[in-house]
C-alpha cells in the first residue's frame, strides 16, 4: 500500500480500488480498518485463489471442541471477526485458547468444564455465537447472560428462547431480544421440537443443549438447512443420527441427539468459505474473459445452491477435485465469464422462492446483484428472514439497487429486480453489513464510474481480507 495525499491505493497492478480514510488507519491482524472503498468497472477477473475458512464451521469447531475432552487442533480457522467474538466468549467462559493465526488449539474442558463469570459474555455482533453458545450455557449449573452490539441485540432471540424453555433452563430477555440471562442446569430434559422457522442456528442450540439433556433430543425442519452441526458433533463422537421423518411433508428432515454425551477431541482442517468465495464466483461468471478457480472450499450440499443457481442460469462454472475433509466435502470451483445480458437463456424472471431460500441465505441480496445483469431479471420471495440480519437486507438490497438505476420492486417477504441493466456507480450505504457492502462491491464491478461504498470495514465481520483479494484478480 501506499499514501497518496488523503487517500490508500491498493497496489499491485491497476488498481479499481481506492481506500479513503478520514479517521485514524488502524492496522488489524489481516486487514486494514477502512472507511470508504472506491470501486471502478472491471474487464476481468482471472488468478486462483483461497478464501478464508469457513465461518459456520470454525465456530461449531471451536464450540464442540471446547466441550470435549483433550486438545483439538483447528487449522484454517476463520479470520472472521464473528468467529473471534466466539473464542473470546469461551475464553471468558474459562476455556484455554491458543491461536496463531488461522491455527487454533482448543484445550476442551468435557461436558461440566464451563465456568462461570460475574460479567456478560460479549459475542460482539456474531447471531450464531449467542445462539448457538445460549444452547451450551442452557446445560451448565450456573446463571450467565449473554450480550451483544446494538445490531445483534435488536435480532430475534425468542426463537431459541421457547426449546430451551421446554428443556428445562430458565432464560429472561429484552422482550424475546438481548441481552439473554440464562439459568442453565446440569441436566436437562430431551424435547423432541419441530423447527417454526428454518434456522440451522436455532437446530444448532437445541442439539447442542441436548448434549446434556437425559435421552434423545430430536429436531425436526421442513425445509433442509446447513447440517454443519450434525457433522461436526459426529465427527467429535456424539451419538447423532440424520435422515428423513416417516411424515409428511416429504423433505422433512430430523437430527436425533442422545444425551448426556461424551466428546472427544480431534483435529479439524476448516475448509474455505463458499459464501466468501460467491463474490468472486459471480463477478468472474459476469464478466466475459474471465477465468477463476477457487481451491479447496467447502462443498456442503446444504450450501451448494449458490453455485447450482449460476449453472441453471448457464453460468459456466464447474465442480472439481472433490473430496471430503473433517466430515465435509471440499473441492475446487472453476469459472469462466460470458455476458449474460445478452443469453437467450433465461428470457423470463429467475424465481427464488420456498425451499431454495434457506440453502441461500446469505448469497440472495449477491442473487439479487446477478439478477439485475439477467434479461429477465430477478424475483425472491418468502425471505422476510432477511428482514432481521445484520441490516434489513430486503431494503438495504433495494434502496441501492436502485440508487445505481435498476428497476426494483421490494416485498415485505423479497424483491424484484428488472433486467437486464447496465448499472451505474453512485455512493453504497451497506448500514453496517458485511453482505451487503461486498454485493455491491461486485455491482461496482460492473457499474460505469465509480462506485463508492461507505461504511466499508464492516467486511471485517466475516471477510476482512476481502477487498485485498479482490483486488489480487481482477483486471482493468
Amino acid at each position: 500500500m501506499s499514501r497518496k495525499s488523503d487517500k490508500l491505493q491498493l497496489v499491485g497492478w491497476a488498481s479499481p480500488f481506492d481506500i479513503t480514510n478520514h479517521d485514524k488507519l488502524k492496522l488489524a491482524e489481516h486487514c486494514v480498518k477502512i472507511q470508504i472503498v472506491i470501486i471502478h468497472p472491471a474487464k476481468t477477473i482471472r488468478g486462483r485463489i483461497r478464501v478464508p475458512g469457513d465461518k459456520s464451521i470454525s465456530h461449531r469447531a471451536a464450540m464442540i471442541g471446547a466441550l470435549a475432552d483433550g486438545a483439538s487442533h483447528i487449522t484454517n480457522y476463520s479470520t472472521s471477526a464473528d468467529c473471534a467474538a466466539t473464542l473470546s466468549c469461551l475464553r471468558q467462559l474459562g476455556v484455554r485458547i491458543e491461536r496463531t493465526g488461522t491455527d487454533v488449539t482448543i484445550y476442551g474442558v468435557g461436558p461440566n468444564g464451563l465456568r462461570a463469570r460475574d460479567a456478560s459474555v460479549d459475542c460482539g455482533n456474531s447471531g450464531t455465537t449467542m445462539r448457538l453458545l445460549a444452547g451450551i450455557l442452557a446445560g451448565c449449573d450456573f446463571e450467565s447472560t449473554l450480550t451483544g452490539d446494538e445490531s445483534l441485540c435488536s435480532r430475534p432471540m425468542q426463537r431459541i428462547i421457547e426449546p430451551l424453555e421446554m428443556m428445562g433452563a430458565q432464560i429472561s430477555s429484552n422482550t424475546g431480544r438481548a441481552p439473554l440471562s440464562i439459568q442453565g442446569r446440569n441436566r436437562l430434559r430431551n424435547i423432541n421440537y419441530e423447527l417454526l422457522v428454518a434456522s440451522a442456528q436455532v437446530k444448532s442450540c437445541i442439539l447442542l443443549a441436548g448434549l446434556q439433556a437425559e435421552g434423545k433430543t430430536i429436531v425436526i425442519e421442513n425445509e433442509a438447512t446447513r447440517d454443519h452441526t450434525e457433522r461436526m458433533l459426529k465427527l467429535f463422537g456424539a451419538n447423532i443420527e440424520t435422515g428423513k421423518p416417516d411424515r409428511e411433508p416429504a423433505y422433512a428432515r430430523f437430527a436425533s441427539l442422545d444425551g448426556p454425551a461424551q466428546l472427544h477431541a480431534c483435529d479439524v482442517d476448516v475448509p474455505g468459505d463458499i459464501s466468501s468465495a460467491a463474490y468472486f464466483i459471480a463477478a468472474a461468471a459476469l464478466l466475459p474473459e474471465s477465468l477463476l478457480e477457487v481451491n479447496y472450499v467447502g462443498l456442503n450440499e446444504t450450501r451448494a445452491a449458490f453455485t447450482e443457481t449460476l449453472q441453471q442460469l448457464g453460468c459456466n462454472v464447474a465442480i472439481d477435485d472433490l473430496g471430503v475433509q473433517g466430515n465435509e466435502p471440499v473441492g475446487s470451483v472453476r469459472v469462466k465469464g460470458k455476458d449474460m445480458r445478452t443469453s437467450d437463456r433465461i428470457n423470463s424472471p429467475l424465481n427464488v422462492n420456498g425451499l431454495a431460500i434457506p440453502k441461500l441465505i446469505d448469497e440472495l441480496p449477491l442473487l439479487a446483484v446477478v439478477g439485475s445483469q439477467l434479461p429477465g431479471g430477478i424475483e425472491i420471495r418468502d425471505a422476510r428472514e432477511l428482514r432481521v440480519k445484520e441490516s434489513d437486507r430486503i431494503a438495504t438490497t433495494v434502496e441501492n439497487l436502485r440508487a445505481m438505476g435498476a428497476q426494483v420492486e421490494e416485498f415485505d417477504d423479497g424483491l424484484r429486480v428488472n433486467g437486464p441493466t447496465k448499472l451505474r456507480g453512485t455512493k453504497i450505504d451497506p448500514h453496517g453489513d458485511h453482505r451487503i457492502a461486498m454485493a455491491f462491491a461486485v455491482a461496482g464491478l460492473l457499474a460505469e464510474g465509480e462506485t463508492e461504498i461507505a461504511d466499508a470495514e464492516c467486511v471485517a465481520v466475516s471477510f476482512p481480507e476481502f477487498f485485498e483479494l479482490l483486488e489480487s484478480v481482477v483486471e482493468r
